[in-house]
């Protein structure tokens, strides 16, 4: 059972800055897919970009491209988020996700393992 516990989330102004971290532990190689999601109020959880722990790609949504970064870092066991140029549409609640199958088309019922979320707010 593969447990994800995320931080880093908080209050920034728009344009500002936040780094999102994702502790793994109990990870086995059925768990080589590395997600994060975000849920804003009233709407579904929705994919954010992906990394494989295994060789490293990634996939953004397109609305985040440029702007976010997501790493591994193996030897801590952690996956990070660097959300740059944050904007208010990017206020929700960030989860941290775990899976196996790696496709273009990364949806929630991928994941068995999820995160408790960590909130984060962007302010005009």
């Amino acid at each position: 059972q593969v447990q994800l516990v995320e931080s880093g989330g908080g209050l920034v102004q728009a344009g500002g800055s936040l780094r999102l971290s994702c502790a793994v532990s109990g990870r086995t190689f059925s768990s080589n897919v590395m997600a994060w999601f975000r849920q804003a109020p009233g709407k579904e959880r929705r994919f954010v970009t992906a990394i494989k722990w295994n060789g490293g790609s990634t996939l953004y949504e397109d609305s985040v491209k440029g702007r976010f970064t997501i790493s591994r870092d193996s030897a801590k066991n952690t996956v990070y988020l660097q959300m740059n140029s944050l904007k208010p549409d990017d206020t929700g609640v960030y989860y941290c996700a775990a899976g196996s199958l790696w496709t273009q088309d990364l949806r929630p019922t991928l994941f068995r393992s999820w995160g408790q979320g960590t909130q984060v707010t962007v302010s005009s």
